[in-house]
């Protein structure tokens, strides 16, 4: 019985340092360099390319006294869209033979899936980057678009706007999207990702791709929406789930696994070798008198 409490020692010693290699694992593992700073790939870019990128300005602000055009025409500025609710931000060009489509498309599949709603629990802002695309066409992308998402009220919280080239830059500047026009092409080189703002106009979170996991631009919205809108399942799954600035992914917390499951180990250990010490103490024959 001696050594079956010294075994239980041995265990909870082995298990302890098991527990700390995952945790040091999975903090190498995360896409962040050991100063915390996200881990960089270099390599070689062609010329038209070099300026092309998306720069992560979380918690700035966007400004939202810029002038735009609306589906009909109309002058609008940013900041109508906000104010109430959480902003996702499209940068497009709605004469794009390709990605475009793919990003609105794969945004619009994922607001498909979310028991939010355009419109009643979080606004779209679709920006053309193309100066030369009009109020027209923005009209047919939103009816296109208001139609496949294919809820009620969705053409009055997904606008698509145009403008003119120095309120395009500045707006694309404030949230990091490097973009680049080919002359020989007639076509734009722009990277794939939507943004989630709060509805004061800062920048919460970034997803990249053409494919934005449902759960993921949920949590995103509800945090910038300080709580304001999902439900109690939110809660919970903000509790489990981290934002990575360097995947623009939620993740799940391996700390906090780590440290709940060492910490049902110590006390199941724990218990059993008192178990266990106190049948020693009982085997041992008492003298007789």
């Amino acid at each position: 019985m001696k050594f079956g409490v010294e075994w239980c020692i041995h265990c909870l010693a082995l298990i302890a340092l098991c527990l700390a290699g995952q945790a040091i694992a999975a903090a190498q593992g995360d896409g962040y360099a050991p100063g915390g700073a996200p881990v960089q790939t270099a390599g070689v870019r062609p010329a038209l390319l070099r300026d092309v990128g998306l720069e992560q300005k979380l918690n700035d602000s966007i400004p939202l006294d810029l002038t735009f055009r609306d589906e009909q025409g109309r002058s609008v500025t940013l900041g109508q869209f906000f104010g109430s609710k959480p902003v996702i931000l499209t940068l497009v060009y709605y004469q794009c033979p390709m990605l475009c489509t793919e990003v609105l498309n794969g945004l619009m599949r994922s607001m498909k899936e979310l028991p939010l709603e355009v419109g009643k629990d979080f606004n779209v802002i679709t920006v053309s980057i193309d100066p030369k695309d009009k109020p027209m066409l923005a009209n047919v992308k939103q009816e296109i678009y208001a139609g496949l998402y294919g809820r009620p009220g969705a053409e009055h919280g997904w606008h698509f706007l145009t403008g003119d080239q120095p309120q395009i830059k500045q707006l694309a500047d404030s949230v990091g999207f490097r973009y680049a026009y080919d002359a020989s092409s007639g076509q734009f080189a722009h990277p794939s990702a939507i943004m989630v703002l709060t509805p004061q106009g800062k920048l919460a979170r970034y997803f990249y791709g053409i494919s934005y996991p449902s759960r993921d631009l949920r949590l995103g919205l509800v945090e910038a929406s300080a709580n304001k809108i999902g439900s109690p399942v939110d809660q919970i799954l903000l509790c489990c789930y981290s934002y990575n600035p360097a995947t623009g992914k939620y993740g799940f917390l391996i700390w906090r696994v780590i440290q709940a499951s060492g910490a049902i180990t110590v006390i199941g250990l724990t218990l059993l070798i008192t178990v266990l010490l106190r049948r020693e103490n009982y085997a041992i024959p008492k003298p007789s008198a």
